[in-house]
Order: C-alpha cells, then structure tokens, then sequence
C-alpha cells in the first residue's frame, strides 16, 4: 500500500542565514488536524489539492479563521498558537518546510507573510506550479547534499516572494540596519572569546537594551539567542571536523566551563555534545 505521506529531517543545520529542519508531504483523510500548538521556528505549508481550515492567533492576541484550497499556503510563525485540519469532503494534499535564520523574517515580509497575515496566494497558476515544484524537489530528495537542499530552498524563497499577491517592498537600509550589521559582525569576529551581549552593546556604542530591541525587530530573535547560536554551530562544525575533546571545543567557542557549554549546546540541538558527534562524525 502507498503510504500518503513523506517526512524528512534536514541533518546539517549550520547555516545562519536561513536553514531547513524538517520538510514533508501528506495526502490528508477528512477531517485529519494539527493543535492547537505552537512551533519553534517557521513552517510554511502549501497547498496542492483540496481544502482544509487554518485557525491562529495574531499579535493581539486574537482568533482568525481562513478557509484554504489549492494553489494557497500558510506560515506559521515561532510561538505562533495553531490549529489546521482538512476539509470533511475534499482533504487536502500539501507539503511543508520548516525553516529559519537570521533572513527567514525579512523573507516572510518580503512575501507579505507575517503574524498577523499567515494567508498566501500566488499571482497566477503557472505561479503556484513553480512554487510546489521547488518544494517538492526538496521533499523528494532527501538524500542528495545539503548544498543541493540549501540552493532549492532559497529557491524556493525566491518564488515565494516573486509571485505573491502581497508581496512587499523594505524600506532601503539605515542607521538601525547598520547597527545591527556592526552587531553580527563583532560576534563573527569574536565569538571564541567569552564575549557577553552587554560587550556588543559596548562595542557598537549603544545601551544594551536598545541594541536587543533592534535586533529582535530586524532579525526576529533575541542577540542573546543568537549569540549563543552561533557559536553552538561552529561548535558543531569542530565536532563533526576535528579531534579536538569537548572542553576544547567549548573554550574555542567562548565557553570556559564545559558544563556550561555543554548545556548551551543541549539547548540548541537537543542532544549532548558527545552523542552529536557520534551521529554525525564521517566515518
């Protein structure tokens, strides 16, 4: 019996810019749902045929209700309460990416997607065809290179912008923008060090609140999350590439004590450093 479904996990996640974790395919039975619940990261589905019913809050706080079919889609944003399920009558089939990074809000905006509008329709047919098609070739080839997954999800994100409804213009770069570049420049600079948030406030001149408020608006997460995500993924580069010991590893990426490091890496990958490696160290 064909099974109605596919799902996959994406296995090298140090990209910081945008990154996959988890992409998948479902023929859906009537009726079949998801939540409530909420996701630590972006998750886009898209629509191939049927229906089906999106429920999710908004920055308020507030309940919308769409009713979706093919050739539409919906995000769903980090920490964003959901609930989806398929049409009694014509379930739906869809695929989804789950993603994110430090462009993966600027991409949503770009395609008129956010919070409080999770709704996506494409401009045309032929639109809509070329959106599932560079999804598919993500979900349908799991086993080829992260580079080649990687290079079809920007892809991806480059038709969803191009031929969405409500695709938006960013205002051009200002003082903000370079702070917050001056921000992620230090860090990439200096992250073996054990540099603190309050240290790149300093060097960027700013008071340490300010600099946070910022980069949460321009990025989507907070310098202390993402400070410490950055490190933990070149942390897992020296894991996977080198014999260096775990309390080396740590002290190159800015963490003296190793039990310390050890629980910042659990809390970014879910597992210890020591069964990380196992997993993924080249045989």
């Amino acid at each position: 019996m064909e099974k109605n479904y596919k799902f996959n996990i994406f296995q090298d996640n140090k990209n910081i810019d945008a990154t996959l974790f988890q992409y998948g395919w479902e023929q859906c039975v009537p009726l079949h749902s998801y939540g409530p619940a909420k996701r630590n990261h972006y998750l886009f589905h898209y629509i191939f045929s049927g229906k089906g019913h999106l429920s999710s809050n908004n920055s308020s706080g507030e309940t919308s209700s769409y009713k979706l079919e093919a050739g539409q889609g919906f995000l769903i944003c980090p920490g964003q309460i959901n609930t989806y399920y398929a049409d009694e009558k014509l379930p739906w089939e869809y695929a989804w990416l789950e993603f994110d990074g430090m462009k993966a809000l600027e991409f949503m905006e770009l395609a008129g997607l956010g919070f409080d509008q999770p709704f996506y329709r494409t401009k045309s047919r032929d639109a809509a065809e070329s959106i599932w098609n560079e999804i598919m070739c993500i979900v349908d080839n799991p086993f080829n290179s992260s580079i080649h997954q990687m290079g079809h999800l920007y892809l991806f994100f480059d038709v969803l912008i191009r031929n969405s409804a409500t695709r938006r213009s960013l205002p051009a770069g200002n003082l903000k923008d370079l702070y917050v570049k001056e921000a992620l420049h230090f860090i990439e600079q200096n992250y073996s060090f054990p540099i603190s948030v309050e240290d790149v406030a300093t060097f960027c001149n700013l008071n340490r609140n300010y600099l946070g408020k910022l980069f949460k608006e321009s990025t989507g997460q907070t310098l202390q999350h993402f400070l410490m995500y950055y490190r933990m993924n070149k942390a897992a580069e020296l894991l996977k590439l080198s014999d260096l010991t775990v309390n080396e590893i740590g002290k190159r990426c800015g963490y003296q004590n190793q039990l310390h490091f050890s629980r910042a890496f659990k809390n970014i990958f879910n597992i210890s450093p020591n069964h990380w490696r196992e997993k993924n160290k080249p045989h």
